[in-house]
């Protein structure tokens, strides 16, 4: 199963469009003559609002359940604002509703650990990826009967619903139940009412390292790595483009780098 999609073009993914609403999304991405003010809108605010889960370690959550809003996504996506010479605002969103709020034009841009694939990118635009990571199996460690995504058939999995992950899990055969995020299937997991669950390879290992996972293992991986990035509504440009010239100047002066070695240990953004 391959979860890679490659970037052709720096051009592919970077037409924006916003219908913004509130105080930082106060105009259309493009008005009705045409005109992209996706950027210029950002710019006259002084405010990039985002749309993150904030229950989504190590991505986006709240250190000890009620502290500052923190994580990998948050901390690339503040350090791309500050390079856009803006303040950050985030719009914490279920999942499940994360790109309808996008649409409707709550936010700006979702920093959610959007992977890339082709079915996004024919309703959104993307900007350049900042995380690549393979998915992974989760199951009880003593679980023997999945060692590969083909042996998921007739198994139980807990997804969200409108991630790539449950995409995967279905396509593998499995009955998937849906929950919403990652801390409830891990749970449900670690309950023995599902069989497993399918999700990011860093978000199982930031758990491990946080909770020790002792009674959970990796059963199997993807061969190829799934691409993350910045999710924008679709039919401007400038946002993005502006976004991934934001995302060039960290990743060349090591930004990039320190944040993920802060949070994994490893530079997962090239």
């Amino acid at each position: 199963m391959t979860l890679k999609f490659t970037l052709t073009s720096a051009a592919l993914f970077t037409a924006v469009a916003l219908t913004l609403t509130g105080c930082s999304a106060t105009t259309a991405g493009s008005s009705s003559a045409g005109t992209d003010t996706s950027l210029s809108s950002v710019q006259e605010s002084g405010t990039l609002t985002v749309g993150t889960e904030g229950t989504y370690r190590p991505f986006s959550f709240h250190e000890d359940g009620s502290g500052d809003l923190t994580g990998y996504d948050v901390e690339v996506v503040t350090a791309v604002a500050e390079e856009l010479g803006v303040e950050v605002t985030f719009e914490e969103t279920q999942w499940d509703a994360i790109f309808a709020g996008l649409t409707a034009g709550r936010f700006d841009v979702i920093a959610n650990q959007v992977s890339i694939t082709p079915e996004r990118i024919e309703a959104y635009e993307f900007s350049a990826p900042y995380t690549y990571s393979n998915g992974v199996i989760v199951v009880p460690s003593d679980n023997t009967d999945i060692t590969s995504f083909a042996s998921l058939s007739g198994k139980t999995t807990a997804q969200s619903l409108t991630s790539n992950w449950n995409k995967l899990a279905t396509e593998s055969g499995a009955t998937v139940e849906g929950v919403e995020g990652w801390a409830q299937s891990v749970a449900l997991v670690e309950q023995g009412r599902v069989d497993a669950t399918v999700n990011d390879k860093l978000t199982f290992l930031d758990y491990q390292k946080q909770n020790g996972a002792e009674g959970l293992k990796v059963a199997a991986e993807t061969d190829e790595q799934s691409e993350s990035a910045f999710a924008f509504a679709k039919g401007g440009t400038a946002l993005a483009a502006a976004v991934d010239e934001a995302l060039a100047t960290l990743s060349a002066n090591g930004t990039l780098a320190e944040i993920s070695d802060k949070y994994f240990g490893a530079d997962v953004s090239k």
